[in-house]
């Protein structure tokens, strides 16, 4: 079936909101804007635009919000480490097809809300995404509805580049070939799962892993 794939964000877990944003606010020099919840989650973000539609995440478990029942994206329940990027997220207009094309366990398709937020998104059931998360996420934004980067101050950051590394770089372009087509993003073998975004600021180049 025929389905598009782009970048949509960067995932930055942390252990909260603020750790994450001391991270990276003093890597780009930029401020961070303020997101909102996931109540389907338990999780909470800042946000930063990188241009007309791409955007990156600082996302922490809400400590005001109920646990939910199942596991939480971005292997967020097992989390406590230094603030990284975690993960990718690629939307796609056929969350469905993309779906049947992706490797397995990428997950089931959830309606989520935030605010006036809408949108699908592939959540796996025990929150962690194949080949150690190298594989992105996958979501649809509803073609009349708000995409974030609408309502985001443009603060002049710009991603040049995803390099994705994991031991099996090779075998997860085989399972998913429409990752070979996505421009800036190059998936490739390294010795461990390693997520470097590389960004243009108003500041110079700087580098977030």
């Amino acid at each position: 079936m025929l389905f598009s794939i782009d970048l949509d964000h960067i995932v930055v877990s942390a252990r909260s909101l603020e750790e994450g944003a001391t991270y990276v606010e003093a890597v780009l020099g930029v401020q961070l804007s303020t997101g909102g919840q996931h109540p389907h989650m338990g999780t909470h973000n800042l946000l930063l635009s990188l241009g007309p539609r791409e955007y990156l995440e600082v996302i922490a478990i809400d400590p005001d919000a109920p646990r939910p029942r199942g596991a939480r994206w971005f292997g967020l329940n097992e989390f406590n480490d230094a603030p990284r990027i975690t993960n990718w997220v690629c939307r796609t207009n056929d969350l469905e097809a993309a779906l049947e094309a992706a490797p397995v366990g990428t997950g089931r398709a959830y309606e989520l809300s935030r605010g006036d937020y809408s949108w699908a998104m592939a959540i796996p059931d025990d929150g962690r995404l194949p080949f150690d998360a190298s594989m992105p996420a996958l979501m649809e934004w509803p073609e009349d509805g708000p995409h974030p980067c609408e309502r985001l101050p443009d603060l002049g950051v710009r991603l040049s580049r995803l390099d994705v590394f994991h031991p099996e770089a090779e075998a997860l372009l085989d399972a998913f070939p429409t990752l070979r087509t996505l421009q800036g993003v190059d998936t490739r073998p390294g010795p461990e799962k390693r997520l470097i975004a590389t960004f243009q600021t108003p500041e110079g180049t700087r580098v977030l892993a």
